[in-house]
């Protein structure tokens, strides 16, 4: 019988849209980051007793300088991997802010390069494999979903998909 793993790493991950745009995070600062390399939106791990959407507005804060002002849940992520273990992950959408990105902030955030990327050029980026695959349903506007993801190292082997509404 399989062994479960303990999950309590706990995530929040945001596309902040603009003109039919996402802002991308290019995770190149940090060596020994999972995603070194990867286009991933913006986001992080809770702090301990914040709420989803508390550690969301904290965490767009920290790496954009701005406020979100009008924001969506999206999705529930579960990640599971042979080398980094299990992850949940809350995916939000959002298309208000408050504040400036300033181009230093956008080439000098702590974890990478925020740029502004059209959505319709977005699968051209080095993505993680299931990003594709729930990425693809927040373009097509799907309601509420929950996704699971199995890797193995950096090999997607398995997902599940149940789609609410």
């Amino acid at each position: 019988m399989e062994e479960k793993q303990d999950c309590r790493n706990l995530t929040t991950l945001c596309y902040i849209e603009r003109k039919n745009r996402y802002l991308m995070m290019h995770r190149v600062a940090e060596k020994e980051d999972a995603n070194q390399g990867k286009w991933i939106g913006v986001g992080g791990h809770f702090q301990v007793g914040e709420s989803p959407e508390e550690c969301l507005l904290r965490e767009v804060k920290e790496e954009t300088g701005v406020t979100l002002t009008s924001y969506r849940l999206r999705g529930i992520i579960t990640f599971v991997s042979d080398e980094w273990g299990c992850e949940y992950m809350y995916l939000y959408t959002a298309d208000g802010f408050e504040g400036e990105l300033d181009e230093q902030r956008m080439e000098s955030c702590r974890e990478g390069i925020l740029k502004w990327i059209p959505k319709k050029e977005i699968f051209f980026l080095n993505l993680w494999e299931g990003d594709r695959l729930f990425l693809k349903l927040l373009l097509q506007e799907e309601k509420l979903f929950s996704m699971k993801l199995e890797y193995q190292g950096d090999r997607l082997v398995d997902s599940d998909l149940k789609i609410y509404g």
